[in-house]
């Protein structure tokens, strides 16, 4: 049984963090700077943006990752650290640091960055602030939550016990990301602890097919960032057998992973910039997995789709239109559209054509800040969910001047 506890990644047995404010972000009230530490080398896998332009971070964490494990995780906001002639240098500083101030070998150190791309990052303001970083490590996953947001309204964490072969474990995460994200692994930081006990193939084969049905799904503006970086450690003190082959203990973990992954994607899309409701699309019948993915996130992705859910709009005809579009194999015949919320459901389309059905009670459905739009493709046996958010002003304003 999985169940929601407090503590983000210091939930996990052997896990500590802290978030301060170092320099980097002129504003003194936000937190720019976070770091993890483990107490013991952990199994850690990982998963990268597909954006041929990538973070100098994501160079140095490939390699010192490149073994299959990990003992801490730096990162800071405000600067991406991305396009830099000098990034590789500042990023494997930052791991220099850690080693400094925690006795971590530098190798064994995730470094991450995140904000503005294509302006130079120094070293003094992330030096000068590591004392109090790491004096202040503990049981401290909120401060380390904020200080890894940009134009996050709200802090991202969460925590669940569960068991494997029943020896009780618990996993935990953090993140952050509202804008460039798009269904292209990976759209966001997202930071995850477990003290479970598995190996790193094992770990990294949970990974990659779990972003396939979490992070992959999810949508705020269709544009990949640079920087974008999945982290998860295990510590294993939890106790249990060490998982090192397939099996019920891994098919637990995978659904503990993504509970853990799942949860922090629908606050993401929630978080959206700009956003006042959060859509999520089931999508069912469909004729193969990859018929219902490309189908789900199509219509979250659809900018005429997000901006009539702003408007709370009933406008099924842009849910259907997206749905042409996606590449998925679909009967356009056999499809029914339905929208509903806490404020009640309603059937919108019937084997592709329009029914009558009230606007009153369809505005009242879509006005709530949760929305779920419910896609039947037919007969098939495959289903998929995407997240995503709505299209608003905001969004264009945040983004107009994101530098300034």
């Amino acid at each position: 049984m999985i169940q929601q506890i407090a503590g983000g990644v210091c939930a996990p047995k052997g896990f500590r963090a802290n978030g301060v404010h170092c320099g980097i972000r002129k504003n003194k009230v936000k937190k720019d700077l976070a770091l993890i530490v483990a107490d013991k080398r952990c199994a850690t896998a990982c998963a990268y943006t597909r954006n041929l332009v990538k973070g100098a971070p994501i160079l140095v964490t490939k390699k010192n990752v490149a073994d299959g494990y990990a003992q801490a995780v730096i990162v800071n906001s405000g600067n991406a650290n991305t396009c830099n002639a000098n990034g590789v240098e500042i990023a494997e500083a930052m791991c220099a640091l850690v080693e400094r101030y925690t006795g971590i070998p530098k190798g064994d150190v995730v470094v991450a960055s995140t904000g503005v791309i294509g302006q130079q990052l120094s070293i003094d303001p992330i030096a000068a602030g590591m004392e109090e970083l790491t004096k202040g490590l503990g049981d401290n996953s909120i401060a380390a939550a904020e200080a890894i947001m940009t134009t996050d309204t709200v802090k991202k964490e969460i925590a669940f016990t569960f068991t494997l072969g029943g020896v009780p474990c618990t996993i935990g995460a953090i993140a952050k990301g509202v804008g460039m994200i798009c269904p292209n692994m990976a759209t966001l930081l997202m930071f995850v602890t477990t003290d479970a006990a598995i190996s790193p193939a094992m770990l990294q084969k949970a990974v990659s097919a779990d972003v396939k049905t979490s992070l992959n799904m999810l949508s705020v503006d269709a544009d990949t960032s640079t920087n974008d970086t999945l982290c998860v450690m295990a510590s294993g003190l939890a106790g249990n057998r060490e998982i090192v082959s397939d099996g019920a203990d891994l098919r637990a973990f995978r659904r503990a992973l993504h509970t853990v992954t799942s949860a922090l994607c629908r606050m993401l899309a929630a978080d959206g910039e700009g956003a006042t409701k959060l859509i999520e699309c089931r999508v069912r019948g469909a004729k193969s997995q990859k018929d219902a993915n490309l189908a789900a996130k199509s219509v979250i992705g659809s900018n005429l789709v997000k901006a009539a859910m702003f408007g709370a709009d009933a406008n099924w005809g842009r849910v259907l239109c997206a749905l042409g579009y996606s590449g998925a194999d679909l009967n356009v015949d056999a499809i029914d559209v339905a929208f509903s919320s806490a404020a009640g459901s309603i059937v919108v389309c019937k084997d592709g054509r329009g029914i009558g059905f009230s606007e009153e009670d369809a505005k009242r459905i879509l006005s709530e800040k949760e929305i779920v739009i419910d896609v039947s493709a037919g007969g098939g046996r495959y289903k998929a969910t995407a997240w995503g958010c709505d299209l608003t002003y905001d969004y264009v304003k945040i983004n107009g001047d994101y530098r300034t």
